[in-house]
Parts: structure tokens; sequence; C-alpha cells
């Protein structure tokens, strides 16, 4: 299984951003002082400010921050190390931390959220967050912030699909190239989505919907879809490594990163026996549904001086590369070198497409509940 907590394999056959953690000290702008009367600066341009460290929580608590999901357990790993600050392992979707948060208005119990960006838009429009530059806000696309400080986008993943290469083989199948392919009766058997209440499953379901031509207004495509592949099987399901590795289901639509983490950072799994593709609709329309992740910081919410820390620090170069250790894009990936392990760029090219993020948002609530109320696939709740 992968480590969910720290090193990935490719971080062990790497320079080691993950190993190298305590070569970290000041990649913020600067700190003074020592012990608990650390000091450090933080945030961009206007936000910039002196936080206390002897003001820090026990344990700092931020939404969606978690081991086993986009290597935040290594980040949270190197953060404790570095500033002695350890994070709370908040597991959740981003709905689910939504709907916390909305339940918790008055009285906040975490810092910040952190999860997919659209989520963290609807949080804004609840006045649930506050304005906050981070360090290095500046270098972020400006498509993929709010102008306001609200929502910064870290990362970025696209819906992909991971599929079991030695079952295809057994089944005499040809690797999938369209979606299209996995309505094949020993495909769609055991095939899996995640449930569209989360982020990427949300993405997931956009995807197969703008390949057959659907948009946010239009979502039959892709109820149409489902029900092709219900009549052979295929399911929602919120964990998918376990059954994938045991050969419970053979097919799974999620992310990129789900299935080259899974290929390329599972110990106990031959990398060769896993495969991950990015898919046009039938007729070459565009399939693979580019989705942002980000931050914003909480309004009224605890220990706000601490949260500021570690958004600069996810924000830093080195903090970005623990995400490519997991295959996750960073926000900052042109400054870094991308892995060669992830499906060619050109058909990144060919299939990729963005949503614009405050439309989506507009739409979302909807969106959701459209796909859980008609899709015929079991496990949607």
């Amino acid at each position: 299984m992968s480590d969910p907590t720290g090193t990935t394999r490719r971080a062990a056959l790497s320079s080691g951003a993950a190993a190298g953690t305590a070569a970290m000290a000041g990649c913020l702008s600067s700190l003074t002082g020592g012990g608990s009367g650390e000091t450090y600066t933080v945030g961009h341009g206007e936000y910039e400010t002196e936080v206390d460290a002897s003001s820090f929580p026990d344990e700092l608590q931020i939404y969606c921050v978690q081991t086993g999901w986009s290597n935040w357990g290594a980040v949270m790993e190197a953060f404790e190390e570095e500033y002695n600050l350890p994070l709370y392992d908040a597991q959740g979707s981003s709905g689910e931390a939504l709907d916390d948060m909305r339940s918790n208005a008055r009285n906040p119990t975490h810092s910040a959220y952190n999860g997919g960006y659209s989520f963290g838009l609807q949080a804004m429009n609840d006045d649930l967050t506050t304005d906050y530059k981070p360090a290095n806000w500046d270098v972020v696309p400006e498509d993929l912030k709010t102008g306001n400080g609200h929502v910064t986008a870290t990362r970025q993943m696209t819906t992909a699909v991971t599929y079991r290469a030695d079952v295809y083989e057994e089944r005499g199948l040809d690797a999938p190239e369209t979606w299209e392919d996995l309505k094949h009766p020993d495909i769609a058997k055991d095939l899996a989505f995640t449930p569209p209440h989360t982020a990427n499953g949300q993405a997931s379901a956009l995807s197969v919907n703008r390949a057959y031509g659907g948009d946010l207004d239009n979502l039959d495509p892709v109820i149409e879809y489902h029900e092709e592949i219900a009549d052979h099987g295929a399911d929602f399901r919120r964990n998918v490594e376990g059954p994938m590795t045991s050969g419970e289901i053979s097919t799974v639509v999620e992310y990129d990163y789900t299935g080259l983490n899974l290929k390329y950072n599972n110990d106990e799994f031959d990398e060769d026996r896993i495969e991950v593709a990015v898919l046009e609709g039938p007729d070459g329309e565009p399939g693979a549904m580019n989705v942002p992740y980000g931050y914003a910081l909480l309004r009224n919410a605890p220990n706000p001086e601490a949260a500021k820390l570690f958004m600069d620090y996810v924000l830093t170069k080195d903090c970005q590369g623990l995400f490519f250790d997991a295959y996750v894009r960073p926000i900052r990936a042109n400054e870094l070198d991308q892995p060669d392990e992830f499906p060619d760029q050109s058909s990144y090219e060919a299939a990729g497409f963005t949503v614009d993020q405050q439309t989506l948002v507009e739409n979302q609530t909807d969106i959701q509940e459209e796909l859980v109320d008609r899709t015929p696939l079991q496990g949607a709740q």
C-alpha cells in the first residue's frame, strides 16, 4: 500500500523533497527569535504581517488536509517538522467540509478550508471566508484565484480513467481511448465512478457529459450514459484503492492523481498492472475536466495566524514539489520539473477542458442534486 503519511516512491527516488524538509528553514520570507518565541513574516503585499508562534494552537485544524489524499500526509509531516505545529488529520470531502462550515458558521471549528476550488467559492458566497493573500499569491494564475484574496488555487487535477491492464489483457480488451470504450460489458461490469456530491465525482460526471455534447444546463448525456453502463453493473464507490488492487473492480473514473499514485506509489502492487488514460468523447470531443483545488481563510475562525503560516507554506516551491511526488499537479508546476510518469501531454491537450468556476458555483448545488436524483448507478448518496 502507499504510505499515507510521508515519503512516496517518487520522493525516495528523486532528490527527496520530502526527505529534505530540514533544509526548509527560512522558506518563508523571514523569522526571528527562538523556541516558542519565534515570529514569521507571512503574506503578500498589503497582507504582509508577522505572526508569533507563541499564539499557535497545539494542533491546527484545516478542512480536508488529510492523510491518504494529494500527499497531504507528507505536507503535514514536513510542516510539523519545520514549525513544530501539528495538523489535525481532517478526513472528509469538499462537500462535507462545506456542510460543516455552514453548520458551524457562528462558531467555526476549523481555521481554513482546503479542497475543491468551486466549493471554496461557495463558502465565499456564503460569507464564510475572509480575505488573505499568502506569500507567492502573485505567481498563481489570475483565473485560479479571486482578486479579493478569499480563494486561491494551490494545485489541480484532471479527470482520468485508471484500469487494471492485466485484467484487460485477460479479458481480451483494448486500452480505452474514448468514453465509448467503457460501455463494453466486460469493462462496465466492474466499473466505478466516485459519488457526484464530491468534487472529483462531480468532475467525472461533467467530463462524460461534455464528451457527449452536454453542458452545465443539460445533464441528459451523462444520465443516459449512466443508464447504459448501469445495466452491466457499474456503480459509485468512495474508496477505490483496495477494490482495485484486490481485483474487485477493474476500472475507476477518478483523477489522474489517483491512478498515478496507485500505479507508482504502491509498493505491494506491480506498477505494470495499472494504467492511466485521459479520454476524449466518441468523436474527439473534450472529455477530461481540469479541476483546481485551493484554500480559503475562514471568517472569525480560531488561530488565523497559524493558518496564514500554513497557507504561505503550501505555496512555497518546496511544498509544491511534494504534490508532484504524488502526481498531483501543483499550481506552480511551470516552475518545477513534471514527472515523466504523467500521461502524454498531447492527451491532456486533446481531451482537457475547463469550466468557469464562478459559473460552476452558481449551478453546483442544482447539478449535484440532479445527478444524485437521476442517476441509476448505486452508491450516489
